[in-house]
């Protein structure tokens, strides 16, 4: 049942493996906590909830059908020399559809038509966001599984279940922090939306067979990020001094 644990490249695997998928898990928290940010503030924390419920159903199932997600690496059809398979429509549909959502999202916050829920325009329906959070959850982890069956044997899944749930635990724990800080910094949100970008463009790539390390894209993301939190540091700290009296 628990094959390879006696063997410390197994534990080796394990670590490496729950880095990713709390990465991943991440990436997940943020997409979840702007499209919630657009509900009633009651209706927010549920709603995330049973976004991050779906994602470890989907993952610890897709697991669970390891058979099935190896034939989505099987060729389908050749387009422009390159060899589509399932994975690459996965890839390429979910991509296409985070740039879309991270654009419009964009575009309503720098146009000023965000909807926050407050009651001064109609709220988006709780279904729709479900279902956004759904087909995101879906690549997200389709593409997790995927990374995770090419790095762990196929006999040792109790690997891949230990560094879902993990990640899964960490979602849990700070979905509420993350979400609570984007919320309140509106140029972390932005940078988040960015993030999406970014994100989006890579699986657009690696659907169309072009492979981009999942290393140096993260990499840029939490440099953008250091550098943000660089500046909220120093705008709080030019607030303060503004707000002491001068002395004398």
């Amino acid at each position: 049942m628990f094959a390879g644990i006696e063997e410390p490249k197994t534990w080796v695997a394990l670590a490496s493996l729950c880095a990713m998928e709390i990465v991943l898990g991440i990436d997940n928290v943020v997409f979840i906590s702007i499209l919630t940010s657009r509900l009633p503030p009651e209706k927010r924390n549920p709603v995330a909830r049973l976004g991050i419920g779906l994602a470890l159903v989907m993952r610890v199932g897709l697991l669970f059908a390891i058979s099935w997600i190896m034939g989505l690496t099987s060729p389908l059809f050749t387009l422009l020399e390159h060899v589509v398979t399932g994975r690459d429509l996965v890839l390429l549909s979910g991509g296409l559809f985070l740039l879309a959502k991270a654009t419009n999202e964009i575009h309503k916050k720098v146009e000023g038509d965000e909807d926050l829920g407050d009651g001064k325009a109609a709220a988006p329906s709780v279904g729709l966001i479900v279902v956004q959070i759904l087909l995101l959850d879906i690549v997200f982890s389709l593409d997790s599984v995927i990374t995770a069956v090419g790095m762990i044997p196929p006999e040792q899944i109790w690997v891949m279940v230990t560094a879902v749930l993990v990640s899964v635990v960490v979602m849990l724990l700070f979905a509420g922090r993350i979400s609570a800080f984007v919320l309140a910094h509106p140029s972390v949100k932005i940078l988040a939306l960015a993030f999406l970008l970014l994100i989006g463009v890579m699986l657009v790539a690696e659907g169309m067979g072009q492979k981009i390390p999942k290393g140096y894209v993260y990499f840029a993301m939490a440099f953008s990020l250091g550098v943000e939190l660089l500046n909220m540091r120093f705008r709080a700290k030019r607030a303060s001094r503004t707000q002491t009296p001068a002395l004398g």
